[in-house]
């Protein structure tokens, strides 16, 4: 079912879900700083196994794609067109491709080939071109969470036999359905994070519907710092992480 647009077509940007975004914003920029922390030893922590650390993650992720996939459903629904949808999409890719170079300058043995930005970019298209299939989003977000469990129970139950699993190679392993965890710094594949975007389009379809008011909800004056954070969450996180490793690598020399 179609969700009913506006006559006519507006930019408005809601306040709260801004400030959602400031909020995963914030605690990513933490959950970094941590990470750093321990990169440069003066932190021990396991941020790849310890529970902790990966449901942080999990949280923080979901958070942020969520948001995206609201914030396309509310962009659809005031009628939106395509040519300003692809310049905003051309700054994640592009942004993407700047993570991959950096982060194999610093980490050349696991560097980020498929992180968050990349799977952003991809995750974006398939969610705007998903946007007019209405409520059926809601179980096709559940059908994409439990794909990679799928895919775990069958490749437990054939084992690799005389074939390699194919979707553990890097030119497949974007989707998501692989047998272990890549050697990477970030990884963000499509499924089952797909799943995440796609229920955050069906729940912006669904405020905007059946609950507009609460989109237009003011954000208390001690939160608007939010607002802004999370209107210019990718500037943020492009430079948040050098910033950060420059102060840590300033501090070290100095000590």
């Amino acid at each position: 079912m179609r969700v009913p647009r506006f006559s006519k077509p507006s930019a408005t940007r809601f306040e709260i879900v801004d400030a959602l975004r400031g909020a995963a914003v914030v605690w990513m920029t933490v959950y970094h700083f941590c990470f750093d922390l321990r990169h440069f030893g003066y932190l021990q922590s396991d941020f790849y196994r310890d529970p902790f650390w990966t449901l942080q993650r999990t949280v923080i992720v979901s958070l942020f794609l969520w948001t995206a996939g609201l914030s396309q459903a509310i962009a659809w629904h005031q009628g939106q067109g395509w040519a300003r949808f692809w310049r905003r999409w051309a700054q994640v890719a592009g942004c993407a491709l700047l993570v991959s170079a950096g982060s194999y300058l610093m980490f050349p043995r696991s560097f980020i080939w498929f992180g968050v930005l990349h799977g952003l970019a991809v995750m974006l298209v398939i969610a705007r071109l998903s946007a007019p299939v209405g409520r059926w989003l809601w179980p096709l977000g559940a059908l994409a969470i439990a794909t990679p469990f799928i895919a775990q129970a069958v490749h437990s139950t054939l084992g690799y036999g005389p074939f390699p699993w194919i979707f553990d190679e890097r030119w497949l392993a974007w989707l998501g359905w692989v047998s272990r965890k890549p050697i990477t710094e970030d990884y963000v594949p499509v499924f089952p994070w797909l799943g995440v975007m796609l229920w955050g389009v069906a729940a912006g379809q669904w405020l905007m519907r059946a609950r507009p008011q609460w989109l237009q909800v003011r954000v208390p004056a001690p939160a608007r710092p939010l607002v802004t954070l999370g209107r210019w969450s990718l500037t943020w996180y492009m430079l948040h992480q050098p910033v950060l490793i420059g102060a840590l690598m300033a501090w070290q020399a100095l000590r």
